[in-house]
């Protein structure tokens, strides 16, 4: 019986002309024949050389290490997975308990997705996170302040210090920076005040960084929908905040961690550049709430506060933040800052990069993006209808 080299083998290939099926089994690496199969259809030129290797799937080596800092929040898990999906390998910084991150490494390969415990504040456990990436993506960011982190430390001063180490590295060949649509620096929102200048840092440190604005972001983990579908589940009714007429762009967050990838694949061309992601309808506040009503099938109860009294709710937490030995609740509804936010529009600019400059075309929300609020339904999945929706039957006939 023929003998099997117990050397290094090399690829498996078809069987060739002149050759046993064993023979043809295992080569000798020397002898491997290249097959285009085998080259990964993940092309990163904007990245600089990489090596990639494989089809371009979750097995494959897309040559993208990349630290996702804020992985564990909202838009990370969906970022992850995406990068996962093209064989990146993730590093994921994170601070707080350990099963934080369990959900994030069944996204990726065996060994793709490394968890990393860090402290924000300590720079010499980022420069670890970072040593070996050449890919860094701050997803960093609190639409709240606590007793240890101000608007300003989280949204600004950590990242203007992840590209100062960034830019020191000098192997870090693209920078994402994800901020918020509406950040500027006359905003009425401290958190978009602290996004705006953060941009502003980021850009003066790595001027080839490219900046994502997404605006209010929807899908099964949000922070908007779900939190008026829970108050209108335990108080029958919704808060309008003004009058309801403030208008605002949100976006599938699908679509917006597809903005991120889309930039990596690039050829470079988005570097340096800055992309409003908003989704292609705009709605009022009312209109979004109407829609939520619609899909957990109650009938649409609204009370309107005016902005002084909203304010006027949310303050008592802003001025007894540090004053109290004990930490406080997060706000939901009456949340001062996103008050203040909502006092002006945030749509996208007229002349703004976006979607399209990315070649993707962002989903409308009436369906599957919003399918989550059916868990909402008091009487399941199929209980009840609104004022949308006509019973049909012979019966009704």
């Amino acid at each position: 019986m023929m003998q099997v080299s117990s050397r290094r083998l090399g690829h498996i290939i078809r069987p060739s002309n002149g050759l046993s099926s064993l023979q043809s089994l295992y080569l000798h690496p020397d002898h491997r024949v290249d097959h285009a199969r085998y080259g990964s259809s993940v092309a990163l030129k904007g990245s600089g050389y990489l090596v990639r290797k494989g089809t371009g799937g979750r097995s494959s080596v897309s040559g993208i290490i990349a630290t996702v800092f804020g992985a564990t929040g909202f838009l990370g898990r969906y970022l992850v997975q995406q990068l996962a999906k093209m064989g990146s390998q993730v590093l994921v910084p994170f601070r707080g308990c350990e099963d934080s991150h369990r959900h994030l490494k069944l996204m990726g390969d065996l060994g793709q997705i490394v968890p990393m415990k860090y402290d924000p504040r300590d720079e010499g456990s980022i420069k670890a996170v970072m040593a070996k990436a050449n890919v860094v993506i701050n997803l960093i960011g609190r639409e709240y302040e606590t007793r240890n982190y101000s608007f300003e430390e989280v949204n600004h001063v950590m990242a203007e210090q992840l590209s100062m180490i960034a830019k020191e590295h000098g192997g870090i060949m693209r920078f994402i920076q994800v901020s918020c649509l509406g950040a500027s620096s006359s905003s009425p929102s401290r958190m978009l005040r602290a996004k705006a200048a953060a941009e502003e840092a980021i850009l003066r440190q790595f001027p080839e960084a490219t900046i994502m604005k997404p605006a209010v972001m929807i899908g099964t983990e949000d922070r908007i929908l779900n939190r008026w579908a829970q108050f209108v589940k335990k108080w029958s009714f919704l808060p309008l905040i003004g009058d309801g007429s403030t208008k605002i762009q949100p976006v599938y967050v699908v679509d917006a961690a597809a903005a991120i990838i889309a930039s990596l694949k690039d050829d470079g061309t988005s570097m340096g550049k800055t992309y409003e992601l908003g989704g292609p309808e705009v709605f009022t506040v009312h209109q979004l709430a109407e829609l939520m009503y619609d899909t957990i099938r109650e009938w649409p109860r609204y009370v309107k506060v005016p902005f002084p009294i909203a304010k006027a709710l949310a303050s008592p937490r802003e001025i007894l933040l540090r004053k109290v030995p004990f930490p406080l609740p997060t706000p939901d509804v009456f949340n001062l800052d996103y008050i203040n936010s909502l006092t002006v529009d945030t749509v996208v600019s007229e002349k703004a990069l976006t979607f399209e400059n990315l070649g993707i075309v962002p989903r409308k929300l009436k369906g599957y993006p919003i399918e989550f609020l059916i868990s909402y339904r008091k009487g399941g999945p199929q209980y009840g209808s609104t004022v949308s929706e006509r019973v049909t039957g012979p019966e009704y006939q």
